[in-house]
């Protein structure tokens, strides 16, 4: 083997070859370092004296699936001119790692195409390095992203355990890739990306988010210049929840059995959008059976479904008129579950006919969160949080594949 090999095989620059030795079913090249390459690691001046070595293995790129090995007496050296005895840089590695910089490499891009199990497997190495190359590298990439050109983003929590565990992730709206992940939600979970914001000054002008107090606080308190733009996703959730409830409700305030029957088996119905009801289980003649003996339901049904063309309407203008007119017409049925729902509309309003001047919703973070779950439940769970965040903020890099 020639001193070539190790340069262009390997990535090994600087490094003579000295012999092969073939053991235990792994091939190990010895090499030393080229004359008068030593150099201070402090000041990298070459006044330098030495002072013993030490020897290393390091992992490098296989051969035909046999492991390989370098082995390397580290020289320790003493600068003459700053007076520091340390080891001399390797090359090849970075500090204290077992292992090469190509195969670093190499590990990341297989574990790009596999698990970390399956990576770990076929380079018979341990799970913890595969995980600690990963995770070192995610580090470099994706721990600090750039804030700075932020223009719209969106805020949303998402549920990540038992026991009430949440993360609040933060998105750029226009780039697709996670900005910030924190511990916890609510305004203590922001704090650290509001720090940020500020040190890089960026200009946001839009914020998409559901109704929740906390983020419209915090929101107002560190951008007070960014429109609020409450997502029609989560105005349609909230409504849907408050239809259960009434549907419950009802149901309890029946006498006739078979109306109670009727009312019982359509809770997923009125939730359903009416494209999406199954004529094959006759589900849109099971529903309309059930707004023919209650007509609260059928008001309450027939009103979300009016309120979702709040979002197609053809100006901001005309938007208004129609959120004026829905919440007279909830006013005007006096059922209490559509009066409560106006108010709410009311007291959000500015936000709602803010998507007329910034058409943005929390639409591409929800679809973000689904991949979080799916990527959590693949791994059955991340014991190290800063690992599974570094994961999240490069789900945007990921690539999936149709399989079948």
């Amino acid at each position: 083997m020639s001193t070539s090999l190790l340069y262009h095989g390997f990535g090994v620059i600087g490094y003579d070859y000295i012999n092969t030795k073939y053991e235990g079913g792994a091939v190990t090249f010895t090499v030393q370092p080229k004359p008068f390459s030593l150099r201070c690691p402090q000041c990298r001046s070459r006044n330098v004296i030495r002072r013993g070595t030490i020897p290393r293995l390091f992992r490098t790129l296989p051969i035909g699936g046999k492991p390989v090995w370098l082995s390397l007496a580290v020289q320790r050296v003493q600068c003459l001119a700053c007076d520091v005895l340390r080891q001399a840089r390797i090359g090849f590695a970075e500090s204290r790692r077992s292992y090469t910089k190509s195969f670093e490499r190499y590990t990341l891009e297989l574990s790009s195409r596999m698990t970390i199990q399956d990576t770990a497997r076929h380079l018979a190495v341990s799970w913890d390095i595969v995980k600690d190359i990963q995770k070192r590298y995610l580090g470099r990439k994706f721990s600090r992203p750039k804030l700075g050109r932020l223009n719209r983003i969106a805020i949303d929590e998402i549920s990540i355990g038992r026991g009430h565990r949440y993360l609040t992730v933060v998105m750029d709206l226009e780039s697709g890739a996670v900005v910030f992940v924190g511990d916890g939600k609510g305004v203590e979970a922001l704090e650290p990306f509001w720090r940020r914001l500020r040190t890089c000054k960026a200009k946001v002008k839009a914020v998409a988010m559901d109704m929740s107090p906390a983020y419209m606080r915090a929101v107002l308190d560190h951008l007070p210049k960014a429109r609020i733009v409450f997502d029609h996703f989560h105005v349609i959730k909230l409504y849907n929840d408050k239809l259960s409830d009434f549907r419950r409700q009802l149901y309890h305030q029946v006498r006739d059995i078979q109306q109670k029957d009727v009312i019982k088996g359509t809770r997923w119905l009125l939730l359903k959008n009416p494209e999406n009801l199954d004529p094959d289980k006759n589900e849109p003649q099971r529903l309309q059976e059930a707004l023919q003996i209650n007509a609260p339901l059928a008001t309450a049904y027939y009103m979300k479904e009016e309120l979702r063309q709040f979002w197609k309407q053809p100006s901001k203008a005309s938007a208004e008129d129609f959120l004026v007119q829905w919440m007279a017409r909830a006013r005007a049925s006096e059922i209490s579950m559509l009066i409560s729902f106006s108010n709410t509309l009311a007291s959000h309003k500015t936000g709602l006919l803010a998507y007329y001047d910034h058409p943005i919703s929390t639409g591409p973070l929800e679809g973000t969160n689904n991949k979080i779950k799916t990527m959590q439940k693949q791994a059955y769970g991340f014991r190290d949080m800063e690992f599974f965040k570094l994961k999240i903020m490069a789900l945007h890099k990921t690539k999936y594949a149709l399989v079948g």
